[in-house]
């Protein structure tokens, strides 16, 4: 294998060596499926990324995620760290979108600038999908919860933006901080539900300008928690404007995520209802980390 040029960036970082973690792989069209998920693997980030070609096709780059265990159709960081790496390293110019083309299909990046510079990367998701509801007891013990510790006034809920999530609302930061995960139980859970990650969130947070603490749990992927989702954030933002949680057809929100391991994390959510559907995106600040290659 010829030396394979990579990059690591943070993602939903306002600083350095923070946020969510993602290696791009720039060169990577003559690599195997098999390859790929070796050096995600080898790479141990939530998800790594690959450029199949510097060369558009139908008006966007081609690019495959990957976790440590599996291929995905669609994640929030990899995309805007990849969209990143795409203008700053590759296209070395301002461009006021890229496009990837991803799995469940094209998804446009809009990219801020500041003195020049790329600042928020907003990524507009797939429209939301409501799937199948839970019940608080069979959810609760899972996270080593009570069932008083969940919001009642809220469902607990299937949503899909390209990737399902269960999304379970908290009363309290509390709750949130003292999850912690029974793998025996959320196994034998998944097993029969179309939603394998959890999203779990309060309206308490660590800084007042913040408006949703976050936590994500995604074991079946290999990730037991991921420091920020922005794939599982959309379908919060869908789940937020679908429920009237803050009693409104559109949100604009800053959302905690990360915290409880180390990785400090900043989501941009915003979402409105039109007629038909759900119109949801996602952003936040990339920081480039290092650049280097495997040989």
């Amino acid at each position: 294998m010829s030396a394979l040029p990579f990059y690591i960036v943070d993602v939903f970082a306002e600083t350095k060596y923070a946020g969510n973690q993602l290696a791009v792989f720039t060169d990577a069209g003559s690599l195997s499926t098999g390859a790929m998920q070796q050096l995600a693997k080898e790479m141990n980030y939530s998800e790594t990324t690959f450029i199949l070609s510097t060369e558009p096709r139908s008006g966007g780059y081609d690019v495959r995620i990957f976790t440590p265990a599996k291929e995905l159709p669609f994640a929030g960081h990899p995309t805007l760290g990849t969209a990143f790496i795409l203008q700053h390293d590759i296209l070395q110019k301002a461009v006021e979108t890229i496009v990837l083309n991803l799995g469940v299909g094209q998804i446009p990046v809009n990219i801020l600038y500041n003195n020049g510079v790329a600042d928020v990367l907003w990524m507009e998701q797939r429209s939301p999908v409501f799937g199948e509801t839970f019940a608080a007891d069979a959810i609760a013990p899972i996270l080593n919860l009570n069932v008083a510790d969940l919001d009642a006034n809220f469902p607990i809920q299937d949503v899909s933006t390209g990737v399902p999530f269960i999304i379970m609302p908290l009363k309290s930061h509390q709750a949130l901080r003292q999850i912690k995960v029974n793998k025996d139980r959320y196994f034998a859970f998944i097993e029969q539900a179309q939603a394998k990650e959890i999203l779990a969130f309060c309206p308490e947070t660590y800084h007042p300008e913040n408006q949703l603490s976050v936590r994500v749990f995604a074991d079946s992927l290999g990730i037991p928690e991921d420091p920020a989702t922005g794939s599982a954030n959309g379908c919060l933002a869908g789940y937020l404007v679908q429920h009237r949680y803050f009693g409104h057809t559109s949100i604009d929100l800053r959302v905690e995520q990360g915290y409880e391991i180390g990785r400090p994390s900043l989501l941009l959510l915003r979402a409105s209802q039109t007629t038909t559907t759900i119109r949801v995106s996602v952003g936040g600040r990339v920081q480039l980390i290092a650049r280097g290659e495997f040989v």
